[in-house]
C-alpha cells in the first residue's frame, strides 16, 4: 500500500485546509485509515480515524467539532476537513492504514502504512 498526502499549506488562524490521502492498490475499501500529526519537538499523535466502510469516525478531542474526516472508496481517496484552524495544529499531518483492522485505531503502532506527511502551518 502507497499512500500520498497532500494539501497542506499556511493559512491564518480561523481558516480552513482540506488534506487528502491518495492510496494505491485496490483494497483501500477494506482498511481503516487514521490521520496522524507530529509537531516539532513532540510526538506523534492522533487526530482522527474512519472505519472502512466509512461508517463511523473517531476524533482526538483538541479537533472534535472542527475537523471531518471522510473517505471515498471508490477512488481510494481519504481526506480531512479542517475548520477554525488553530497554531496550535500547526504540524506535519500524515495518514495512515490499519490493513488487519484488529488494534486500537488511536494509537500508531496499529496502522501498518504511513504516507509521507503534509506540512499545515497555522499563523496568529
Amino acid at each position: 500500500v502507497q499512500l500520498q498526502a497532500s494539501g497542506g499549506g499556511l493559512v491564518q488562524a480561523g481558516g480552513s485546509l482540506r488534506l487528502s490521502c491518495a492510496a494505491s492498490g485496490r483494497t483501500f475499501s477494506r482498511y481503516n485509515m487514521g490521520w496522524f500529526r507530529q509537531a516539532s519537538g513532540k510526538e506523534r499523535e492522533f487526530v482522527a480515524s474512519i472505519h472502512w466502510s466509512g461508517g463511523t469516525a473517531f476524533y482526538a478531542d483538541s479537533v472534535k467539532g472542527r475537523f471531518t474526516i471522510s473517505r471515498d472508496n471508490a477512488v481510494g481517496t481519504l481526506h480531512l476537513q479542517m475548520n477554525s484552524l488553530k497554531p496550535e495544529d500547526t504540524a506535519v499531518y500524515y495518514c495512515a492504514a490499519d490493513t488487519d483492522r484488529s488494534g486500537n485505531i488511536y494509537r500508531r503502532e496499529s496502522y501498518d502504512y504511513w504516507g509521507q506527511g503534509t506540512l499545515v502551518t497555522v499563523s496568529s
